[in-house]
């Protein structure tokens, strides 16, 4: 394997997270369901919903980290993932194909991130939700962030309603994380 594709293989696996479970609970998961992942990287969210859903559409702009999750499934006997790479501006996905989408940690790196979200929305069937987990914006932040009020105010532009807005006290990579639970 690659070097530099091993080392950001480590470096994912190695981020204390929100337990992808405990953000499970906050929505009501249906064996039917189909779900985007987001920025699925190695599968952290992808793999662990993946036995309660239909069909997990993993998606990251990074081919080489999909082909490691894509071996990953398999290796577990995960049949129900699929990978896709891409742009979030540029979903190749049908409109109303997905019924949860999720965003762990990903949307604050998108420019401009209102085409994202109306392309999530896009793909989003009615009423379908989207969990998005990403770091606070502080006053030592380094690097790109998008607060969670202005994240908030981008979902309703984009056409969310706001269902909950949590800030827990786990830290990811020693920052302060919000969670936005919306709806289309």
């Amino acid at each position: 394997m690659d070097p530099k594709l091993q080392k950001k293989i480590n470096k994912l696996n190695s981020i204390e997270r929100v337990p992808a479970e405990e953000m499970f609970e906050l929505l009501s998961i249906k064996e039917s369901d189909n779900i985007l992942d987001l920025g699925a990287g190695t599968g952290y969210i992808s793999l662990a919903i993946a036995k309660l859903v239909n069909t997990v559409y993993a998606f990251d702009m990074d081919e080489n980290i999909l082909a490691y999750l894509g071996t990953q499934a398999k290796d577990r006997g995960i049949s129900n993932v699929q990978t896709i790479a891409g742009d979030f501006r540029e979903i190749p996905l049908d409109d109303k194909l997905v019924n949860i989408a999720f965003a762990s940690i990903s949307l604050h790196e998108v420019q401009p991130l209102s085409t994202a979200l109306k392309e999530i929305n896009r793909v989003l069937e009615d009423k379908g939700l989207l969990l998005c987990i990403d770091f606070e914006e502080t006053a030592s932040t380094s690097g790109r962030r998008v607060s969670s009020k202005d994240m908030a105010a981008e979902m309703q532009n984009a056409g969310f309603t706001i269902v909950d807005k949590i800030l827990p006290t786990t830290k990811i990579m020693n920052q302060p994380v919000y969670i936005i639970l919306a709806q289309n």
